[in-house]
């Protein structure tokens, strides 16, 4: 009997290993088959025609469905009475008044003039306070030596109510410079200056249409 070569042993070796391979490999898959079962699940997912015909129709969902109802406008709330307006101060219910910081001033020292305004009245009332109804005015007899409107800067008005009877001064007072003024010697640093040693002086002053009805007497030194 011829003897085979060692050539032809290892290829029966390999057909031998290869079969073995596939049998384990079916073998495997059946089990996997027999284990996991997927026409089982397919089945189950695909809904009969019975169970599909016997299913009722959903009905058409209604779109206002699941909304919650619109709200209702609230009422108006019934408005407060409007504040009846300030009616504007009269004469006869304001008293204007000239306020000096001194009596007597040293020389040098420069009088702090201020208004003071009262409201007589009984009810209160609304005047113009703005710098632009301010006039301050200082004399000697009857010649005008000072008016604070002459080289006035940005006057403006400002409507303030007067309480019924209060009275109320200027917060920052106007400095007289103890000089003549006038429109045309505003930049002027060598205005005429006002005699001193005692000579006399009057304050007048006016706010809001209304003048003061006394003057305020001051002295220079």
């Amino acid at each position: 009997m011829p003897r085979h070569s060692a050539a032809v042993y290892r290829r029966r070796r390999l057909v031998t290993l290869v079969a073995a391979i596939l049998v384990v490999a079916v073998v495997g898959v059946a089990v996997w088959l027999l284990v996991a079962r997927p026409w089982a699940n397919a089945a189950e997912a695909t809904p009969s025609p019975s169970a599909s015909a016997s299913a009722p129709e959903s009905s058409t969902p209604d779109p206002t469905a699941g909304e919650s109802p619109a709200a209702e406008s609230p009422a108006p709330e019934s408005s407060a009475e409007e504040t009846p307006g300030i009616v504007a101060c009269e004469a006869g219910d304001v008293e204007v008044a000239a306020v000096t910081d001194a009596d007597a001033y040293d020389p040098g020292v420069m009088p702090q003039l201020s208004i003071s305004l009262t409201n007589r009245g009984s009810t209160d009332c609304a005047i113009d306070v703005g710098s632009t109804t301010q006039r301050l005015t200082v004399s000697s007899g009857s010649d005008v030596w000072w008016t604070s409107t002459d080289c006035q800067e940005n006057p403006s008005s400002m409507v303030a109510t007067l309480t019924a009877g209060a009275t109320v001064t200027s917060k920052v007072p106007v400095t007289w410079d103890r000089t003549r003024s006038s429109v045309e010697t505003c930049a002027d640093e060598n205005r005429p200056r006002a005699p001193g040693g005692g000579a006399s002086y009057h304050v007048a002053v006016e706010i809001g249409g209304f003048k003061g009805t006394t003057t305020k007497q001051i002295l220079l030194y």
